[in-house]
């Protein structure tokens, strides 16, 4: 597995090693030991989430508040997304940045995303399957969010905004300048 830190401290891209024959493919796709070398640091995954959206489905940008954030292992199994993460960290460096990464069946690319980070995606391709790890229990009460075109992260989701098909819900997050505590 070939790992590469990103621009943010701590985001990082995990491409595994594909073995292809006339029958088709294998890889690893995790190997706690590997993952954790890579990481730094033991992270214990507890819940395996999935989405199936369409093109143009935008998710995010999302996040869970205080002690029940979490950080996510995030991949595509079928078509292809534009991977987006925001360092949301009080006094990181690289606070209110973003990072994308295209995840496709094709790439088999991971992105780890650690806690204190908003995530989002967008699909890219006709229809798209989405998994991901997370260290840490779901809580309704601690989700919470930043606007997906918040214009001080001038996010480029790669396709034109009158075809993002955006939940209601996430049309209505706030801006991160509106945001007083994020709890990371």
């Amino acid at each position: 597995m070939t790992i590469t830190q990103t621009p943010i401290k701590g985001l990082i891209v995990l491409t595994p090693r594909v073995f292809n024959d006339d029958r088709g493919y294998f890889f690893e796709s995790f190997n706690e030991t590997t993952f954790n070398e890579a990481a730094g640091y033991p992270v214990h995954f507890v819940q395996d989430n999935q989405s199936f959206s369409t093109k143009g489905v935008l998710r995010g940008l999302h996040l869970q508040k205080g002690e029940h954030s979490q950080a996510k292992l995030v991949r595509v199994t079928q078509g292809e997304v534009l991977d987006i993460a925001v360092d949301l960290r009080a006094g990181s460096a690289t606070y209110g940045e973003y990072y994308g990464e295209v995840l496709s069946e094709d790439n088999n690319k991971q992105l780890f995303i650690p806690r204190g980070f908003g995530h989002g995606f967008i699909v890219l391709s006709d229809t798209a399957v989405f998994q991901y790890k997370c260290d840490n229990y779901y809580n309704k009460q601690a989700e919470g969010g930043i606007h997906y075109a918040d214009p001080d992260l001038n996010i480029d989701w790669q396709l034109s905004a009158d075809s993002f098909n955006v939940s209601d819900k996430d049309v209505e997050l706030p801006f991160l300048r509106d945001v007083n505590d994020l709890g990371f």
